[in-house]
């Protein structure tokens, strides 16, 4: 097995395009967003953006930093050769470069991934029947859910492989006895996705904790919720829902666009 070896490239990238900054300014947010909603891990899981105008660059959180005290300034630029490019003191967690860069190479059409290790998350990990149809969240997800087995912590570089097979084109997947994964064409998108799929994953622990028999909608009424909820939709430009919660973190901390 091969660990990742994160380095420093001997040439920092180029100078930070507007474009750049404007994506470290929606995942400083995205970061905020996912603490505020309570699917953070402390400094633990990572979500990672594309670098505008690249095909191997990304951004990822730095080693240390809570997702409450991310700013745009403080994500890392890595290149898929697990070099940092940025002139920071930060390094990056090796997991996350591993699940990172293996989504990020494998998928040119992904511009967002978010990986979580929330407590509902992880419990359907868990659990031999998945993720199950049983609330209105879970119908966009639940047809076609592929799932990762576990193969120890994401720290070797062999894993990739298998990781990106079991994704395939799909744009989310469960992570067995470890949390949640989406990958999104954009920030907004990679978001709203994990949101649902999270409060799926709520609702269905919850239920299931009740005690008593679940009443689980007919196949074909599953099949045609998820191609209603999977509708295509433009997602070049955030919808009216992301600049609202961009005001919400403005009015408790602008800090993030630092």
């Amino acid at each position: 097995m091969t660990t990742v070896k994160i380095t420093r490239a001997p040439q920092k990238g180029a100078n930070m395009t507007a474009a750049e900054r404007e994506t470290r300014i929606n995942l400083a947010a995205c970061y905020r967003l996912i603490a505020h909603f309570d699917m953070d891990d402390k400094t633990s899981t990572h979500i990672s953006a594309r670098v505008p105008g690249t095909t191997d660059q990304f951004l990822l959180n730095p080693k240390g930093r809570l997702f409450s005290q991310i700013r745009a300034s403080d994500l890392v630029k890595l290149n898929m050769n697990s070099e940092i490019l940025d002139d920071t003191k930060y390094d990056v967690i090796r997991a996350g470069y591993v699940i990172h860069s293996a989504v990020m190479a494998a998928r040119p059409d992904t511009g967002c991934v978010i990986h979580t290790h929330t407590t509902a998350g992880m419990a359907v990990a868990t659990m031999e029947c998945g993720l199950l149809p049983v609330n209105q969240k879970s119908m966009k997800y639940v047809a076609d859910m592929p799932y990762h087995d576990y193969e120890g912590y994401a720290t070797e570089l062999e894993e990739r492989e298998s990781l990106v097979r079991d994704l395939g084109a799909h744009n989310w997947m469960i992570l067995r006895n470890h949390g949640l994964l989406v990958c999104g064409p954009q920030i907004w998108t990679a978001f709203r996705w994990m949101y649902s799929l999270e409060t799926a994953c709520r609702v269905q622990v919850a239920a299931m904790a009740g005690g008593t028999k679940l009443r689980l909608p007919p196949n074909e009424v599953v099949a045609f919720a998820a191609k209603q909820a999977n509708r295509p939709r433009n997602e070049d430009t955030p919808e009216e829902e992301w600049f609202a919660l961009l005001d919400m973190l403005d009015a408790e901390d602008p800090g993030f666009r630092d």
